[in-house]
């Protein structure tokens, strides 16, 4: 299964009559100006960062979890990636059963191991854990795992949408939370004691740490970093990833379903003989976290189907992680690749992806994916 970030009301327009559908577009607000994100208190930051101090080990051990038919590509791959470059914690990236991930909206990994051979390799448990969106919130071994680990005190990570399977775990119950702007109200639903903070990319509560969208991912790792390893560190690996600061301000009214967001997906959709197969070529040692950022957004523009080849088979990153390609030797779209900008470092490559977006399906598109991705530019 493959599941995008859009509403379900633009994903059934097809059974919508005109008049149906002209009357909820024109029900949605225009596109605003963006709002300058609220000043962020010094005790909240340190507040943040106590946190995310590692409660059982000095190097701690940072489990990423995924259930294995559909994982959030950003969420699940850029935790490894920058962790792994920081070199402040032994990380493991996990699957729910065994055999490859697939991620959505793009790639397929194949994990480190199982949820069920990490429990046995480390019966204390993780330091951290790092839960991505997953396709589904309630699967039943995740769940349990969840439970357990938060039992034996790790702190728990919600990325992204990740925040309502930490919800329907029973993680987020009387906590302050967020997530990603369009699945808010799913969350409350979830469970209603949920008191969600705006204004916040991240909101630590009693153990468990929530952000808001696919790109608050980045940050927060840089946060964690630098609350394990200090201020220093955090700042290094800022700067090989492009990244002028990472504090938890965020605004949230810049980002909601929009009149331009539905029309242009709605147009997209409908001009299915202007979808177009997209290709990455895989190459041993590229960088994962820039590899994450384009697949995703690409597959995010409603006029691409992105895929991978690789000459020989699973190709591993720059920072270990296996990426399985869809097509081996020869195949793939060559003629049409993905654009992954090697020069750049992975904030900046993330920018030139949304104006190559752009330029390619027009500015509309560009937005679409932006807000889809929660990133504010």
């Amino acid at each position: 299964m493959r599941r995008r970030i859009v509403p379900a009301a633009v994903l059934g327009l097809a059974v919508l009559s005109a008049a149906s559908l002209g009357t909820w577009i024109a029900s949605l607000p225009p596109a605003s100006a963006v709002p300058t994100p609220p000043p962020l208190p010094q005790a909240e930051t340190e507040a943040l960062l106590a946190a995310l101090k590692p409660p059982k080990r000095a190097r701690p051990l940072v489990a990423i979890i995924g259930i294995n038919d559909a994982t959030e590509t950003t969420d699940y791959l850029l935790p490894h990636g920058i962790l792994k470059r920081a070199d402040v914690a032994d990380v493991v990236s996990l699957a729910a059963e065994p055999g490859p991930m697939r991620l959505f909206p793009a790639l397929t990994v194949q994990p480190d191991a199982t949820i069920a051979a990490f429990d046995a390799a480390h019966p204390l448990g993780a330091d951290h854990v790092i839960v991505p969106a997953m396709s589904r919130d309630d699967d039943p071994a995740v769940l349990a795992w969840l439970q357990s680990q938060a039992d034996k005190g790790a702190v728990i990570i919600g990325i992204c949408a990740g925040a309502k399977v930490l919800a329907a775990a029973g993680l987020l119950t009387d906590k302050r939370a967020t997530t990603h702007w369009y699945y808010l109200d799913r969350l409350r639903r979830i469970d209603p004691t949920i008191a969600h903070v705006p204004d916040r990319r991240m909101v630590a509560d009693a153990g468990v740490v929530t952000t808001t969208g696919i790109t608050a991912s980045m940050p927060m790792m840089l946060t964690l970093i630098e609350a394990v390893a200090g201020r220093a560190r955090a700042e290094s690996v800022a700067r090989d990833l492009g990244v002028a600061q990472w504090d938890a301000r965020h605004a949230s009214g810049a980002f909601a379903l929009t009149r331009p967001f539905a029309t242009t997906v709605l147009a997209n959709r409908l001009a299915f003989w202007k979808r177009e197969e997209l290709g990455i070529a895989l190459a041993p040692g590229m960088d994962e976290v820039s590899l994450a950022l384009a697949a995703d957004a690409w597959s995010r523009t409603y006029r691409a189907k992105v895929t991978s080849h690789a000459a020989a088979g699973t190709t591993e990153s720059r920072n270990g992680i296996r990426i399985i390609p869809d097509r081996s030797g020869a195949g793939g779209p060559e003629d049409r690749p993905v654009p992954l900008f090697p020069g750049d470092a992975p904030a900046a490559a993330l920018d030139r992806t949304l104006d190559a977006i752009a330029a390619r399906y027009g500015a509309r598109t560009g937005a679409v994916v932006a807000l889809q991705m929660e990133y504010p530019r």
